[in-house]
Parts: C-alpha cells; sequence; structure tokens
C-alpha cells in the first residue's frame, strides 16, 4: 500500500476532575475510528490524546478529598487511560500536563511570548466576590450584588499577566476566510466569526495568583500559567516542539491535520490556539472540528437521579464494540444524538444481532450444512448476483466520501448498507430451496461464495469502527482483513477455503426484561454513592422527610404589575459557558419565531450539553443588561433548594416553543 503521508490528529485533553461519562467517551471513540480509518488508507497517523490536569477546581477537589492536588488528578487520569483502553482506543501518545516535559515547555513558550511583548503584566481591577473568585464592574452587578451568587462584593485588585489578542485578530479573521476548511462544520465558523472576531476581541488573562495549582511563572513564580495557554499548548510540546530547538517528531507532524474537539470549546481552539501560534510563528492546524454532544435522553445526567451512563457500564451490558457502534451511529454530523437505556438495547438487536450477527452465522453455518464448511466459486451466475457485487464493490468509494467529510455516523451506515444487502440477497437466492435440487448445487455454492466475499468486504470496512468484531469475522471466515485497496474488487476470497466449523455467536439478541433489572442496579448504586458522599459533606444522617423552605415575603403586587410580565416557553438551542464567569452559562432560547440571548447563573447544577434541547420558562421582557461582559436578554425561571440546587423550570406537559405561560 503507498504511503500518502502523516497524518496528526488529537483530541481535546479530558479534564481531571472526574469520571468521565459516556458523552466524554463518545469524543474518543469518534477519534480512534478516524485514526484507524487513516491508518487503513495508507496514512502514517499519530493520534494524541490525554488528560488537562491543572486550575482551581482540581485543588478545590483534591482539598475537600484530603490528598495532594497531584494524587488527585493521578487517580482521575488513571480513570481515565483505564476507560480510554477499554473501548480499544489506538492513540500513540497519552499527554498529561502534569508531565515534566510539558510543563518545562509551558514554562518557555510564555518567556517567549513574554520577551517578545506578546504577554504583559497588568491587573484585574474592580468590584470582588470572594465565593466566586470574580471581578465585576459597577454596571454588570445586579442590585448592587454580584449577578453569579448575589451575594455582597468589595473593591479589589489582583495582579495577572495578558496576551494581546487584538494584535493578531485581524490576520486570524484573514486566515479563516481564506481557508475555508478551517473550522468545521460551517456553522461553528459563523458562530467564531459573527460572535467574537468581527465584534473584537479583549486581552486574555494568561495567569492567575490566587490558587497555586498550575505551572509556576518562571520569573515570578507567585504567578501560574491559566488554563488555555497551559491545555492547548501540549498538542506541540508532546510531539516535541521547544523554543530553543524542535525534534524531528514534531518536524514531522506538525502541522496537526486534524484538532477534534467538543462544540462546547471550538472558541479556544479556533481563536485562542491559533493566535498563540501565530505568536510563537508555527502554522496552524489544518482543520478543527467541533463534534456535537451525546445527550442522556434529553434530561439532566446526575448520579442523585442515578441516570449518568458510564462507558464501562455499557461495556459490561452490551460489549465493547456494541458501545462503539451506539456512539458511533447514534451521532448526528452537527446536532447532538441522544442516548437512553432503551435505544441502545433496539439499536443492538436490530442492528448488531439482527443486520450483521445473524447474517454471518447464517452464511456460516448453511456453508457447513451444504458443503462441510468449503467455501467454492463455481463460475454458475446470475442476474440477482450483479446487483450485489454493485453494492459491495461501490461501499468503499460511499465510506471514503463520508470519512473525508469526518461524517463517521453516515459512513458506518454505508457499510451495513452492504450488510442489509447481503441478508436481501439471502431471501432473493433462497440458498434452502437451491439445496434441495442436485442440480443446482453448483448455483448454490456460487452463492454461498458471493455471501462470504461480501461479508469479508464489509467487515474489513467495518474494522475501524468495530475492530473486535470485525476480526472475529474474518478469523470465522477463514480470511483475513483485505487489503483498503482491494476493497472494490470482488473475488480475492480463495476458492477452497473450509469456514469454522462453530460459527460464534457474535450479537445475541437481548431481552430488555433482562437487561433492564440491571440498568436499575447500576441507578440505584448511582444514588447510593451520592447519598453517602451527601451524608459526608453534611457530617450527619440525611433527612427522613422532604424539606421544607420559607423565605422572607417580599411587597404584594398588583394584577396590573403581574400583566406587565411576559412568560413564554423556550427551547434552547445552544449554550457555553461564560468565560470569565464560574457561575454562568449563555443560552441561545428560541422562543417561537426569535432567539433570545439569556445568561443564568446555573453553571453548577447544569453543563452546557445538558441545557441543550430543554424546554423551560422564560420571562421574556426582562430589561437587557451585561453579565460578566455578556448580553442577557431574558431570564429563566428556576426553584432553588436549602442547599443552593437549582432546577430548571420545565412545562409539564411538551409545549411549543413560545407558549404563553399564564
Amino acid at each position: 500500500m503507498a504511503n500518502k503521508g502523516k497524518y496528526y490528529m488529537t483530541t481535546a485533553i479530558t479534564y481531571t476532575s472526574g469520571k468521565p461519562h459516556i458523552g466524554n467517551t463518545y469524543e474518543i471513540i469518534l477519534a480512534d475510528a478516524i485514526a484507524r480509518y487513516k491508518r487503513a488508507e495508507g496514512y502514517d497517523v499519530y493520534f494524541q490524546t490525554g488528560t488537562d490536569e491543572h486550575g482551581q477546581k482540581i485543588q478545590e477537589k483534591a482539598e475537600a478529598a484530603g490528598i495532594s492536588p497531584k494524587e488527585y488528578v493521578d487517580q482521575v487520569a488513571g480513570e481515565v487511560k483505564r476507560i480510554w483502553d477499554m473501548v480499544n482506543a489506538s492513540y500513540d501518545s497519552f499527554v498529561r500536563t502534569t508531565d515534566e516535559d510539558h510543563e518545562k515547555c509551558v514554562k518557555k513558550i510564555f518567556k517567549k511570548l513574554y520577551d517578545q511583548g506578546d504577554i504583559y503584566k497588568g491587573s484585574y481591577e474592580g468590584l470582588y466576590c470572594t465565593p466566586c473568585e470574580s471581578f465585576w464592574t459597577e454596571s454588570q452587578l445586579v442590585d448592587g450584588k454580584c449577578p453569579d451568587c448575589g451575594r455582597e462584593v468589595k473593591p479589589a485588585k489582583e495582579e495577572a499577566y495578558f496576551f494581546r489578542m487584538s494584535k493578531y485578530a485581524d490576520r486570524l479573521i484573514d486566515y479563516i476566510n481564506t481557508h475555508p476548511d478551517f473550522i468545521q462544520p460551517v456553522s461553528r465558523k459563523n458562530e467564531m466569526m459573527n460572535n467574537f472576531l468581527l465584534p473584537g476581541l479583549q486581552d486574555l488573562c494568561v495567569s492567575r495568583t490566587s490558587f497555586s495549582w498550575g505551572i509556576p511563572v518562571d520569573f515570578d513564580p507567585k504567578h501560574v500559567v491559566y488554563v488555555w495557554l497551559d491545555a492547548l499548548t501540549n498538542y506541540i510540546t508532546k510531539i516535541g516542539y521547544d523554543p530553543d530547538g524542535s525534534s524531528d517528531l514534531f518536524k514531522k507532524n506538525w502541522p496537526a491535520d486534524l484538532h477534534l474537539i467538543g462544540k462546547d470549546i471550538v472558541r479556544f481552539h479556533t481563536i485562542y490556539w491559533p493566535i498563540f501560534l501565530m505568536a510563537l510563528d508555527l502554522p496552524l492546524p489544518k482543520q478543527v472540528f467541533g463534534h456535537p454532544w451525546l445527550l442522556q435522553g434529553g434530561d439532566k445526567m446526575s448520579k442523585s437521579k442515578g441516570n449518568v451512563i458510564y462507558a464501562d457500564d455499557m461495556v459490561d451490558l452490551f460489549g465493547v464494540d456494541a458501545t462503539r457502534y451506539f456512539v458511533l451511529h447514534e451521532m448526528p454530523y452537527e446536532n447532538d444524538g441522544v442516548i437512553t437505556w432503551d435505544l441502545i438495547i433496539e439499536r443492538y438487536n436490530s442492528d448488531l444481532a439482527n443486520v450483521l450477527g445473524n447474517l454471518v452465522n447464517r452464511t456460516i453455518s448453511m456453508s457447513n450444512k451444504y458443503f462441510d464448511g468449503i467455501v467454492k466459486a463455481t463460475g454458475a451466475t446470475a442476474d440477482v448476483d450483479a446487483d450485489l457485487k454493485a453494492v459491495v464493490t461501490g461501499t468503499k468509494d460511499k465510506v471514503e466520501a463520508k470519512m473525508d467529510k469526518l461524517r463517521v455516523a453516515d459512513a458506518i451506515s454505508e457499510v451495513f448498507v452492504l450488510f442489509r444487502r447481503c441478508n436481501k440477497y439471502i431471501d432473493e437466492t433462497e440458498p434452502w430451496v437451491l439445496a434441495k435440487d442436485e442440480a443446482k448445487q453448483d448455483r448454490l455454492a456460487e452463492v454461498l461464495y458471493n455471501l462470504t466475499e461480501s461479508i469479508t468486504i464489509g467487515a474489513s470496512l467495518l474494522h475501524s469502527f468495530l475492530p473486535e468484531t470485525a476480526e472475529k469475522i474474518v478469523a470465522q471466515l477463514n480470511t483475513s482483513l483485505r487489503d483498503y485497496e482491494t476493497l472494490d474488487q470482488f473475488g480475492l476470497y480463495v476458492s477452497g477455503t473450509k469456514v469454522t466449523e462453530k460459527p460464534q455467536i457474535l450479537f445475541a439478541r437481548l431481552d430488555p426484561k433482562e437487561i433492564m433489572p440491571k440498568v436499575e442496579e447500576i441507578q440505584a448504586k448511582q444514588k447510593a454513592e451520592y447519598e453517602a458522599e451527601q451524608k459526608k459533606i453534611g457530617g450527619g444522617e440525611a433527612a427522613e422527610d422532604e424539606a421544607v423552605i420559607d423565605i422572607e415575603a417580599k411587597d404584594e403586587i398588583t394584577f396590573e404589575d403581574f400583566e406587565k410580565m411576559q412568560f413564554q416557553v423556550g427551547e434552547i438551542i445552544s449554550c457555553e459557558a461564560v468565560p470569565k464567569s464560574k457561575k454562568l452559562l449563555c443560552s441561545q432560547v428560541k422562543i417561537g419565531s426569535t432567539t433570545k440571548q439569556i445568561v443564568s447563573g446555573i453553571r453548577k447544577d447544569y453543563s452546557p450539553e445538558e441545557m441543550v434541547g430543554k424546554k423551560v420558562m422564560v420571562l421574556v421582557n426582562l430589561k437587557p443588561a451585561k453579565l460578566a461582559g455578556v448580553l442577557s436578554e431574558g431570564m429563566l425561571l428556576c426553584a432553588e433548594d436549602e442547599n443552593g440546587e437549582l432546577s430548571l423550570m420545565t412545562p409539564e406537559k411538551p409545549m411549543p416553543s413560545g407558549a404563553e405561560i399564564c
């Protein structure tokens, strides 16, 4: 096979704040499918993943656990790596931002950027909220208090280093305009240009002094390098970049061919990262792909509800390749996918057991029953063979076209079109009928040969997505995975080969009545763990009865006052964290035919991916105000319990976007 050259690809590095759920794990499976496919095509692939291990949240979690931050991240990074290995991720490098070589290089990069004037020393100054560790301007306050938590603020100042983002903004805008494939999908590009670049970039804080768990700034050690200048640079530090002289591995692989990331961090990878690279005088990555999210049935994942889905639980119940198949197949190219236990079982039975597993089992069983396992080409063709062969040999180009655009779900669907065509071919040719006619034994043999050859080609195309299953299939056919370049050629299976005598059932049908009790056990365990954690935090027994809350009564209002307020049902179509706040989320909310941007202090209770798709109750005609520098055009209604946990108010029954709340 011809060498098509290098292909350097990365995932985002996973933040070590806790065990990754299936939505996080989706990214590594998606990346692995792309990496395996590129290797099959003939590329020299270098695939990097890893963990992001610094920051205030890590320091706080370690303190709560009574261990050092390094001990904490060692545990979580080990768990991340275990899960990545469990799902058969074929990465070449697993980076940790606590690795000595990474930390050493980050210090050099910071110093280089400082020496050339791209980083300068300044300070945050304003009204400071101690619980939120955030600075605010007078105009950002709500009733004179912190817009995130509602607490008192005091004048304060924190020294910090800043990066001159505006210096490179025009150059980046020009690059994006002249490189249409740089940001994919295109909708992500439009969002970056219209919401961030064209309105103008503010300088970026790249150091902090209010916590210590980070990479110290060499020449000013009370500062630690802050977030993105530490995390993003892993893509170059771990392949050998060094301001004083880079390695051969770096020279071979940079620029990256693909950064595969979640859509919530597109801004950092398509604005901050390219600007850092421009300042370092390095080429920009060829493509940044912001994939959508995998959502838990439209509901918030919560241990208290017991509805968090983890990859290891899926693997225990369904196996590695069934887990890989579901997340790859169910994730659209641009829109979010949905995962539920019921949907997993349905997809397992319909696609894996019925379409693929049954096809392989029937074909091998018939070869053994009619010809003692010998698969032989006889040349006894019929008109129906031509269409089968056309579908099978045409699948390679269809898969290639989809994979070239990173439409992985569509690519795997094309492979299953091949398998479905094989099942239809069995119905068309009726081998069991041919077997009863002595004069048609050559035709029967040809039919089984065609099926065996088709399955071999299909398994070879499937290997990038379901590697274990593909290898099991060709092993039972007593052959090997076909070279990629030959997958549009029919008839290469060696005539006279003997298949296995006892075919292995690849995917046995599942009975939901047997699976769901196991799911309930998983959910019950999650709830028990959550209650134990809450009891530990509270230091005592949980209350037997549901708590009631009394709050101070506000002044009465008239009906006329109430009539001034306009409440409607809104649908959250996108959501992201507000960069300058630990508490705020910024949601785009569709209300009837209009869309409003609403900033809410609910980040501790909801992640951005959990928000998307929710129907919520909105105060529509609230006067617009800026929170943490971001315009908010309304308010989402929430309830708050005695622990400060928030719950979005949602309609009890399905309601259309824009429905009036009265």
